[in-house]
């Protein structure tokens, strides 16, 4: 893709795409989706960065990739390990045979046959959310012109995938928050007590054997379960 207007009108149907999807996994591989054909790379795939800078795989377009990825976590070192440590935008590996920045890395990836490999960090709030990676069998098969689309759709995903983020947790603490209340009244119907005692018995026993809240009250919904008497009483 090398038309200014082409790739402006593609990039607008991707917002739009991007838009509609609500799932991490949906909106990341939405993005990879359009890597392919917007870069014409071989392969894509895109990890995200947790909160003690361990990645893991958001989404690939082949096993090859999830295979690359897990060579990264097994040796701790390649380019998106280094991107999340230096901040860069890009890092560029025009031939993984040649690659000496990290060698136990580039090895592995040479003799999957991935040759070429353009990274591109996912940033959002001054950190990184994560690194989209694209890959062909080809060395040098990443040109300038590559690397701006990547980074535009490096933009485009940040904020899609952060939206979708945020929806998800959204989702989940409502849904915890719909179990809490489902266990409460369990207990108000089995043990006599108002849902404020009930509340009380539930964040007991989650702080007394180290049980998320949640956890506790899908515990009590799933099996009718619960060894509350003690705590009631207390």
């Amino acid at each position: 893709m090398r038309d200014d207007s082409s790739t402006a009108e593609a990039f607008a149907r991707l917002a739009q795409e991007l838009h509609g999807e609500h799932g991490v996994t949906e909106t990341v591989e939405a993005v990879l989706q359009f890597a392919l054909s917007a870069v014409g790379c071989g392969y894509a795939g895109l990890v995200l960065a947790g909160g003690s800078g361990i990645l893991r795989t958001a989404a690939a377009t082949d096993p090859l990739i999830e295979l690359s990825d897990q060579l990264q976590l097994d040796t701790g070192v390649g380019p998106a390990y280094a991107m999340i440590a230096d901040g860069a935008e890009f890092l560029l590996v025009p031939d993984s045979c040649q690659e000496i920045r990290w060698p136990a890395w580039s090895t592995g990836i040479a003799q999957l046959g991935l040759r070429s490999v353009l990274t591109v960090r996912l940033a959002v709030n001054g950190g990184t959310l994560g690194v989209l990676q694209l890959f062909d069998r080809r060395p040098h098969a990443f040109q300038p012109a590559d690397e701006e689309v990547a980074y535009v759709l490096a933009q485009h995903a940040s904020v899609a995938v952060a939206s979708a983020q945020d929806q998800a947790s959204l989702w989940q603490a409502a849904d915890a928050h719909k179990l809490v209340g489902q266990a409460q009244g369990i207990l108000m119907e089995r043990l006599g007590i108002d849902g404020r005692q009930a509340f009380g018995v539930l964040r007991r026993y989650s702080q007394e054997h180290s049980v998320r809240l949640h956890e506790v009250a899908l515990l009590l919904t799933e099996t009718r379960r619960l060894p509350v008497d003690s705590l009631v009483t207390q």
